[in-house]
């Protein structure tokens, strides 16, 4: 495991490797050397690094965190590497994760009192079936901030699009974007979709909008074999559940005054 730090900015880093509260196995490699770039691990020993020992060792070069039967986690641990301070960064390493495995590498955050070795702030999500591998993700605080190919934006007006499943009332599809064209509403259509992998039948409840007109829109409708619900005239049944939920998020935005 390696680092490459800039001296642009002065910043203080956590590079920490987490295991969450289920069964998992997660070697994470050392041995990565690179002009430009220093090693945060030397290989044999957890010298720099603290974490519980219950959960990590040192096996065949790599740092492995893993839980068993009669050590289960109620919380997610990190091991944090305390060998210093850095600037901007690069990090890169090699892992593997066992098939059911969910970890990942927090970086900028802070270590919270409350529970030994857990951390808030920003993580590089790994899991075993890489469904959230890739993710950029806030442990203990906003959760999913981007997916993988996803972008995060900040200092512009920007699009939501949600797809709500009307049994749970949950979210199975969103998408963030500079623009509010035809793909911001198909890209988050299609991760519903994804997700959820419907019978033939699912009915597609939307406003009029022009979005929801287009060819690109009719075909993944046509593709997943759904049926397509569009408010009339003045009429915002079929949309009053999504407005309804923006409704509450932009309330719990002003209360809590994040933006």
């Amino acid at each position: 495991m390696t680092i490459k730090t800039d001296s642009s900015l002065i910043r203080i880093l956590i590079v920490a490797i987490g295991l969450t509260a289920v069964g998992c196995k997660t070697p994470v490699t050392g041995q990565i050397k690179e002009k430009g770039f220093k090693q945060i691990f030397d290989g044999k020993t957890l010298k720099g690094w603290e974490g519980d020992l219950n959960y990590w060792r040192v096996e065949d070069g790599s740092i492995v965190g893993e839980i068993t039967a009669d050590k289960l986690l109620k919380s997610n641990t990190f091991i944090i590497w305390r060998a210093g301070e850095t600037k901007d960064f690069e990090l890169k390493l090699e892992y593997k994760m066992s098939i059911d495995g969910n970890s990942g590498i927090n970086y900028r955050s802070e270590q919270i009192t409350e529970v030994p070795f857990a951390l808030k702030g920003y993580q590089a999500d790994i899991d075993g079936k890489n469904r959230y591998t890739g993710q950029n993700y806030e442990e203990r605080g906003r959760t999913t901030l981007a997916y993988r190919g996803q972008k995060t934006t900040y200092g512009q007006w920007l699009y939501l699009n949600v797809w709500i499943d009307l049994f749970s009332r949950s979210v199975v599809g969103w998408k963030v974007d500079t623009h509010m064209e035809e793909s911001l509403v198909v890209d988050s259509l299609k991760q519903a979709v994804h997700k959820r992998s419907p019978d033939k039948g699912l009915i597609i409840h939307s406003d009029r909008g022009g979005q929801y007109a287009g060819a690109g829109f009719k075909k993944v409708l046509e593709t997943h074999n759904c049926i397509q619900s569009m408010s009339g005239a003045d009429n915002p049944y079929d949309n009053a559940i999504a407005l309804r939920r923006r409704a509450t998020s932009l309330r719990t935005l002003i209360n809590n005054g994040r933006f």
